[in-house]
């Protein structure tokens, strides 16, 4: 499963915790990953996935952001993955949790 080989890999690459889903009590700087679709050509499995930089500011959320982006782009030498694209990246803060987070989707060819 794809997910839990990125997580795998994020685990030993970011300097904070990686989720795929929510905690119940969120530390104050993490990251949520998430598979936002799927899809298949010639029989080889491609997937978009959206990763969240949670943090307490606007700008320690940029900065996980752009370690999010440098670590995703490196799995690129896993041997499951083939191609790894970054589709865009936004500030994305939580106006319900007022909660700052940015968001980076990348689209990800794996095996």
């Amino acid at each position: 499963m794809i997910e839990l080989v990125i997580k795998n890999y994020l685990d030993g690459q970011l300097s904070v915790p990686v989720f795929l889903e929510r905690p119940e009590k969120p530390p104050k700087k993490y990251v949520l990953f998430e598979k936002t679709s799927s899809g298949k050509s010639n029989y080889l499995p491609s997937a978009t996935f959206a990763f969240q930089s949670y943090a307490p500011s606007m700008y320690e959320a940029a900065v996980l952001n752009e370690e999010v982006k440098e670590a995703v782009e490196g799995m690129i030498t896993l041997d499951e993955v083939s191609k790894v694209s970054l589709n865009s990246d936004y500030n994305f803060t939580d106006t319900t949790t007022k909660e700052y987070r940015y968001q980076a989707v990348f689209d990800i060819n794996y095996y």
